[in-house]
Protein backbone atom coordinates (compact mmCIF):
# COMPACT_ATOMS: atom_id res chain seq x y z
CA UNK A 1 0.00 0.00 0.00
CA UNK A 2 3.04 2.09 0.74
CA UNK A 3 4.41 1.38 -2.72
CA UNK A 4 0.83 2.28 -4.07
CA UNK A 5 0.75 5.98 -2.15
CA UNK A 6 4.65 6.33 -3.38
CA UNK A 7 3.75 6.12 -7.11
CA UNK A 8 0.56 8.31 -6.84
CA UNK A 9 2.29 11.18 -5.36
CA UNK A 10 5.06 10.78 -7.96
CA UNK A 11 2.63 10.63 -11.01
CA UNK A 12 2.95 14.03 -12.74
CA UNK A 13 0.52 13.10 -15.69
CA UNK A 14 -2.90 14.98 -14.04
CA UNK A 15 -0.57 18.23 -13.07
CA UNK A 16 0.58 17.80 -16.80
CA UNK A 17 -2.89 17.67 -18.43
CA UNK A 18 -3.71 20.87 -16.09
CA UNK A 19 -0.69 22.30 -17.17
CA UNK A 20 -2.21 22.21 -20.72
CA UNK A 21 -5.36 23.15 -19.43
CA UNK A 22 -4.53 26.41 -18.29
CA UNK A 23 -2.42 26.87 -21.69
CA UNK A 24 -5.24 26.62 -23.70
CA UNK A 25 -7.48 28.48 -22.12
CA UNK A 26 -5.08 31.19 -21.92
CA UNK A 27 -4.72 31.14 -25.38
CA UNK A 28 -8.48 30.68 -25.90
CA UNK A 29 -8.47 34.71 -24.08
CA UNK A 30 -6.16 35.65 -26.00
CA UNK A 31 -7.52 34.77 -29.25
CA UNK A 32 -11.21 36.12 -27.86
CA UNK A 33 -9.60 39.38 -27.29
CA UNK A 34 -8.03 40.11 -30.63
CA UNK A 35 -11.20 39.29 -32.75
CA UNK A 36 -13.01 41.48 -30.12
CA UNK A 37 -10.61 44.16 -30.95
CA UNK A 38 -10.84 43.30 -34.74
CA UNK A 39 -14.66 43.26 -34.73
CA UNK A 40 -14.75 46.40 -32.88
CA UNK A 41 -12.30 48.24 -35.50
CA UNK A 42 -14.60 46.83 -38.79
CA UNK A 43 -17.51 48.05 -37.09
CA UNK A 44 -16.10 51.29 -36.50
CA UNK A 45 -14.77 51.06 -40.76
CA UNK A 46 -18.28 50.09 -41.84
CA UNK A 47 -19.93 52.84 -39.81
CA UNK A 48 -18.20 55.54 -41.45
CA UNK A 49 -18.36 53.99 -44.98
CA UNK A 50 -22.13 53.57 -44.17
CA UNK A 51 -22.13 57.76 -42.99
CA UNK A 52 -20.24 58.32 -45.90
CA UNK A 53 -22.81 56.79 -48.49
CA UNK A 54 -26.02 58.50 -47.18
Amino acid sequence: MKALIERFKQDEDGATAIEYGLIAALIAVAIIAGVRAVGTQLNANFTTIETSLQ
